[in-house]
């Protein structure tokens, strides 16, 4: 029942529409004005009334939509089908009719269709692209629409152009794909074989050819393994022949055509001819050398001259050989005869395959499912090395000269090292010199108190003795032993290997050291020495902190006596003792097992805190007594050299200055002093005001008064700043300290 067109029983159909333009029912074609408004649509492109609107191309269902337009969707997405065409033959008895084969291709991105024919042998009709690729309208009445996917299935025919092409199956693609957008297969069929190919086959099976046909095709196999080649290191083990060696060689095995080419790898001075190549690339037989053969006789093919030469019009026949007879068979390495361990014939030489590349190895893996590639050493075992035996010594120049005169026709000087020579040379206040105060071991009590400093020089490895000089003593003093190398006693002279000389290493405090026949007895070092040996202590072990206190734990049984003996000694109760009562205290404890140079170390590393410096009266008494002796007075120069240094004239110059000018100007204070001086002098920017500090040091115009040597100027200035050790290494040392690292004591 129809709604009267009342107020209130009346909508609106156009609410939501965009679009109200009438369609177009006029047009031309061909130049020709014709009705076309049969598929035109109505008011706003809505359907009429009984009309129905027909999709121009494949609608795929929702599912398979991805909001992407279809030509990216179905990219490179093809349907092949399998068809046949019944071909009439007319005017012909041997054949009616003739099957066809084709290939039909559906692309989904634009519903084209390309059909193809495959080429058959000797058929005599022109194959290939039978229909190219366009879309392909459908059979009249409904020419005006196009082939979809839906047209398309199995065992159906279907109408191109006329020709009836009957569908027999497709490929998998197509299947799934079908069954995806609803489509019911139909089952599969078959395709009827042609008769006369039939015929004709069976008459080419029946016959023996005069010509046979063979093929040699090696393009696929060129194809896949272009630039694929195996790599193997050999040898060959020519030792057994007259003036015969071992010889490595590299085998390049090509899978593009199974070649082999062989490249001999040449040691430094060989004696041989550096050729390119061993054995040129080539196919390699198993039992080589075959023998020798006329030109032509080893071929693919053998060829039979029929009847040239017998005419006299000289006409020649050649015909090939299909019982081969007389045909060489040879046969050549593949890939599968070479493996690690095997030995090839390479033309009458044994080769051994001891190893091979990642990608030979990745290869035989693959293919042939090879796990074990253990490799074999190519190498000989190296030859027994013959010492060279040099003349002994002559005692003329030193060992080193003559051994250079020994090795060549013209004498060469040695070769210092010139290396260690950068590394140890003395920079600044780094001298590299290790400095020991010794005295000697002799029955003479005259000899018994003489003093000496040992120098050892890291730069060359020499040694120089010097005796200080000691009023009234009744001993000149000064150079003992002149720099220079010292043997170990009890060698040889004249003998063919070097002699050993003094290291740094044997050298420590408490160690007894024959110089030329001069028994020494270390007593102590400088404050440099004893840091070097530390910062080093793995060259020097008797200076390693860690070895030290491990052989003190070993006496873990005696560390209750041990405290009661540090305790009895610390009478003060100031939890320190000094360094000779430690040194007892040491010795007795570890019964000798403890040397001096150790002790030192154990003292140095639980060494208190020391007094502060003496004030400046003290070092600037030392001071005066040093410019006395050597009568300094130059003062003026001094202070002219600081003002044409001051350019801002400001009368301060940086403290590294004025040691500059001081170390220039021949001072005679040592860096101990010159630093002391320097020191009190300083302000907090490490400026020196120049005028007052060389007006104090002006003995002349600010005399200082004669102080007496109290106990710490006589062991701080007279040893360290004349340039002697100190006899006392360290004044103080914190046993608590000591005994809670070794034996886990606390602290009462």
């Amino acid at each position: 029942m129809v709604l009267p067109l009342l107020p209130g029983n009346s909508f609106n159909r156009n609410i939501g529409k965009e679009r109200f333009h009438k369609s177009q029912h006029w047009g031309f074609c061909n130049n020709m004005r014709m009705l076309v408004s049969e598929d035109k649509p109505g008011i706003g492109g809505e359907l009429l009334l009984g009309q129905k609107m027909k999709p121009k191309y494949s609608v795929f269902p929702k599912e398979m939509e991805t909001g992407l337009p279809s030509w990216v969707t179905f990219d490179k997405q093809v349907l092949s089908f399998d068809a046949y065409l019944e071909d009439e033959v007319p005017d012909k008895s041997q054949e009616n009719y003739r099957i066809r084969r084709y290939k039909i291709y559906f692309y989904l991105e634009d519903d084209t269709i390309q059909v193809n024919e495959p080429a058959l042998k000797n058929s005599g009709l022109p194959q290939g692209i039978f229909i190219r690729r366009h879309r392909i309208s459908l059979p009249p009445p409904d020419e005006d629409q196009f082939y979809t996917v839906y047209h398309f299935n199995i065992n159906i025919d279907i109408v191109l152009y006329g020709r009836t092409f009957k569908i027999y199956d497709c490929d998998s693609f197509t299947k799934s794909f079908l069954r995806k957008i609803g489509v019911k297969l139909n089952p599969p069929g078959q395709c009827p074989e042609d008769p006369y190919m039939k015929i004709r086959r069976e008459k080419l099976d029946c016959m023996a050819p005069l010509r046979p046909y063979e093929s040699f095709d090696t393009l696929k196999q060129f194809l896949e393994y272009d630039r694929k080649v195996l790599r193997f290191f050999c040898l060959w083990d020519d030792s057994g022949s007259l003036f015969g060696d071992r010889r490595e060689l590299i085998l390049r095995y090509f899978l593009s055509d199974d070649t082999i080419e062989i490249k001999e790898v040449l040691p430094h001075n060989s004696g041989r001819y550096a050729l390119s190549l061993f054995l040129q690339r080539r196919k390699l037989p198993k039992y080589g050398p075959p023998g020798v053969y006329q030109p032509g006789q080893i071929a693919d093919r053998t060829v039979l001259n029929v009847y040239g030469g017998l005419s006299q019009r000289r006409v020649y026949g050649y015909l090939l050989d299909k019982c081969k007879l007389g045909k060489l068979d040879q046969e050549f390495y593949k890939d599968s005869d070479l493996s690690i361990g095997t030995t090839i014939n390479v033309w009458g030489r044994k080769v051994l395959l001891c190893d091979c590349d990642e990608f030979t190895k990745t290869y035989y893996k693959t293919k042939y499912g090879i796990e074990n590639f253990t490799s074999i050493s190519c190498k000989a075992p190296p030859p027994p090395k013959i010492e060279r035996k040099f003349p002994p010594y002559t005692g003329f120049g030193s060992e080193e000269d003559s051994l250079r005169s020994c090795i060549g026709l013209v004498p060469t000087p040695h070769r210092k090292n010139f290396k260690k020579f950068m590394e140890k040379d003395s920079c600044g206040s780094i001298s590299n010199t290790l400095r020991f105060f010794a005295k000697l071991i002799t029955h003479k009590c005259a000899d018994m108190e003489r003093i000496f400093v040992i120098s050892y020089f890291l730069i060359d490895d020499t040694i120089s003795v010097f005796e200080p000089i000691e009023r009234n003593s009744g001993y000149t003093g000064g150079m003992f032993l002149k720099r220079t190398r010292v043997k170990k006693p009890g060698q040889e002279v004249f003998k063919s290997e070097f002699s050993e000389y003094f290291k740094a290493e044997e050298l420590y405090v408490g160690a007894k050291v024959n110089l030329n026949g001069y028994l020494f007895l270390l007593l102590n070092a400088d404050e440099y020495t004893l840091n070097y040996m530390e910062k080093n202590s793995d060259k020097f072990p008797r200076s390693n902190i860690k070895l030290a206190l491990q052989k003190v734990k070993e006496e873990e049984s005696k560390s209750r006596e041990l405290k009661q003996v540090f305790a009895a000694a610390d009478c003060k109760h100031t939890k320190m003792v000094d360094y000779n009562t430690f040194r007892e205290i040491m010795m007795s404890l570890t019964v000798g097992k403890l040397t001096d140079q150790e002790i030192i170390t154990i003292a140095r590393h639980y060494r208190a805190p020391e007094d502060p410096c003496p004030d400046t009266s003290i070092v600037m008494a030392q001071a005066h007594e040093q410019l006395k002796k050597h009568t300094f007075e130059n003062f003026e120069k001094l202070i002219a050299a600081c003002v044409y240094q001051d350019r801002e004239k400001k009368k301060v110059l940086p403290s590294k200055d004025i040691k500059r000018l001081c170390k220039s100007s021949r001072l005679p204070f040592n860096d101990d002093l010159l630093g002391a001086l320097l020191s009190k002098f300083e302000d907090s920017e490490k400026q020196i005001n120049y005028e007052s500090f060389f007006c104090a040091l002006n003995w002349r115009a600010n005399p200082m008064p004669e102080l007496e040597a109290v106990s710490y100027l006589k062991e701080r200035c007279e040893d360290e700043w004349l340039g002697m050790p100190s006899p006392i290494p360290v004044k103080c040392i914190s046993y608590l300290n000591l005994l809670k690292d070794v034996f886990g004591s606390e602290e009462e």
